[in-house]
């Protein structure tokens, strides 16, 4: 193991147990700080401590060289910069060459979300005869029911729900933990998987004793790229046009919660976002939503005869 690779391997178990970061974000991190250790041997730079701020300048042209948006090189260096502060902290370096490195503007981005319309046929696509239909329909109606992330989702265990009050603990980012309702839908679509799917496919699995709540064909945990591969053959099957990703629920659940009139630190609460700027990007409104305020409040907007 190179130096190089020593004090990556060193801040990694930092981020994993002083920070506990998501297996996701450590591995955004890393790739970033690896792809600058690539940069620095081209350079022929051969010790982080060596990096200049000149260095920096000559990594983010050839960044922007390569046509990275500026959201993605906004992150990069972001993860740099905790890098070297984590360095300069341990004393390994004299200074963080990215602390003066200014994070390009982010471009504003509304979050996508599905229509009442989309919904719909999303939610009739699954085959609920069947054991991974069942499940399937129970991952759709949980993730719109409560906004949860797809990573909380995999990591729910049995005893995380109730039934009987209709709330599920969700365990969210850095060990947080907060209580989410859900109804109806998502309660009869958990009974029926619980009941029947998902004992069959426990039954196909070694850990009989396993009790996180979805669980795959072979019967063990299913993963955030599992989950991620269910929603995108369901929406081929819903539209062969649209294109959906793991948190298009959750913008959904946000999205139409803020349309109906939602309070907005409510829903702070019900995402499990530290900041309300993090729930702020959800304010969006759809364009109907936008008309019919319009057409109904402003003075002008119909010609009276």
């Amino acid at each position: 193991m190179t130096n190089k690779q020593r004090l990556v391997h060193l801040f990694i178990e930092y981020l994993q147990i002083e920070k506990n970061y998501s297996a996701l974000t450590i591995s955004g991190y890393t790739e970033a700080i690896e792809e600058f250790v690539r940069f620095m041997n081209i350079q022929g730079i051969d010790g982080f401590e060596e990096v200049s701020y000149q260095d920096t300048r000559i990594y983010l042209t050839e960044a922007y060289e390569k046509g990275l948006t500026r959201r993605t090189i906004s992150k990069k260096v972001s993860a740099l910069r905790s890098f070297y502060k984590f360095l300069l902290r341990e004393q390994l370096v004299k200074e963080n060459p990215f602390l003066l490195v200014s994070l390009p503007k982010q471009d504003k981005r509304i979050p996508s979300f599905l229509y009442d319309e989309e919904l719909k046929e999303l939610f009739t696509v699954s085959d609920v005869s069947t054991p991974l239909g069942q499940r399937n329909q129970a991952i759709l109606e949980l993730l719109y029911a409560t906004g949860m992330r797809v990573s909380e989702l995999c990591s729910l265990k049995e005893s995380d729900l109730d039934l009987s009050m209709d709330t599920v603990l969700v365990h969210g980012k850095g060990s947080k933990q907060r209580y989410v309702p859900f109804g109806s839908y998502a309660h009869e679509a958990l009974i029926t998987y619980l009941e029947d799917g998902r004992q069959k496919l426990k039954s196909k699995g070694k850990d009989r004793a396993d009790t996180h709540v979805f669980l795959n064909q072979r019967g063990t945990p299913l993963t955030d790229r599992g989950v991620r591969f269910i929603l995108t053959e369901l929406m081929k099957k819903a539209s062969g046009t649209l294109h959906i990703h793991p948190h298009m629920l959750r913008h959904t659940f946000a999205t139409h919660l803020l349309n109906a009139g939602a309070d907005l630190r409510s829903v702070q609460e019900l995402l499990g976002h530290s900041n309300l700027s993090s729930t702020q990007v959800y304010t969006h409104v759809s364009k109907d939503s936008l008309r019919n305020t319009y057409m109904s409040h402003h003075p002008r907007a119909f010609k009276r005869s």
